[in-house]
């Protein structure tokens, strides 16, 4: 992205993460005691939960303050590929969490409506509870945004992912919003909006998770590179000067660090630092492309045309 900073050092980039994430760590205590008294006082049972839902920031607020640590950490002999995928395991543990939290307010709404059905009445809240409804969602919202624009300039997916849960609780709090206005302004036969919209911000919360999860678990089951990036490789090899054929191009991702190992094939005659020069004019076209950080592999073989 056209924002990410490049000039930081990892301990800059830490520093920022941690600082964002203290900040939403400070949001949701507060958020999460105010909801609580309110959804008390002001008898609203999706208040109270709202305020339980933000309780449960605290673990993922944690997760990512240790993870984005450890992550960073330089290269050593136990991990001599460094420590790039603590974050991409730190993002698939908050992923699964949201989707464990979407589950949660889908069962509660559909117990909600199926005890409505049944003649069970709703409640009617009072106004601390639409007011700290609005509060939620205001805090909630800017939190997102700010979280989003530093884990984009620092290049952390764990922070946008930790931006997304942001997300997901001023979208709850939507719902929220929706139900104790409705109950309190259109009478008890219009109490069952609450559930049903918090039936419906869970489907679009799971819908996120996935998107977040997804790349996280292929990195950690060490899928290639995608397809356009491979082909641009390719395209990078084979018109490298001194390159005759060139094949088992493997790659995968390491947290931030994209890595490469390839076999390319020389003229047989020429010598050993001839081949060697050729094979890291490849590799620094190949850091053009994938970053300095990139890891590439080349192995120099002589050529024989068949």
């Amino acid at each position: 992205m056209t924002d990410t900073i490049t000039h930081l050092t990892d301990s800059e980039i830490v520093a920022q993460g941690r600082k964002v994430t203290w900040i939403g760590f400070g949001v949701n205590a507060v958020l999460a005691f105010l909801k609580i008294i309110a959804g008390i006082f002001g008898r609203s049972t999706a208040m109270l939960a709202d305020g339980v839902h933000s309780l449960s920031d605290f673990v993922t607020d944690v997760i990512v303050i240790v993870f984005m640590g450890l992550s960073r950490r330089k290269a050593n002999s136990k991990y001599s590929y460094g420590h790039g995928k603590y974050e991409t395991f730190a993002t698939m543990i908050v992923s699964f969490f949201l989707i464990v939290v979407a589950i949660g307010f889908f069962v509660d709404g559909a117990q909600k409506i199926w005890d409505s059905i049944h003649g069970h009445e709703i409640a009617r809240p009072g106004m601390v509870a639409l007011v700290m409804a609005v509060i939620s969602i205001a805090s909630k919202e800017i939190l997102f945004h700010y979280t989003r624009y530093v884990g984009r300039r620092i290049n952390s997916q764990l922070i946008i992912a930790n931006a997304w849960h942001h997300r997901s609780d001023a979208l709850s709090s939507v719902a929220t919003l929706l139900g104790i206005a409705g109950a309190m302004f259109l009478g008890p036969s219009w109490r069952i909006l609450d559930p049903l919209a918090a039936m419906l911000v869970s489907v679009f919360i799971v819908i996120v998770s996935i998107k977040l999860a997804a790349p996280a678990i292929k990195e950690l089951l060490e899928a290639s590179l995608p397809p356009d990036l491979v082909k641009q490789i390719d395209t990078i090899v084979a018109n490298t000067k001194g390159v005759k054929s060139y094949h088992k191009v493997r790659s995968r991702r390491n947290g931030n660090t994209d890595i490469v190992d390839l076999h390319i094939q020389v003229d047989p005659d020429i010598t050993v630092k001839q081949g060697h020069d050729i094979a890291t004019d490849c590799e620094r076209h190949l850091k053009k492309l994938l970053g300095k950080s990139a890891i590439i592999n080349i192995h120099v073989e002589p050529y024989h045309s068949h």
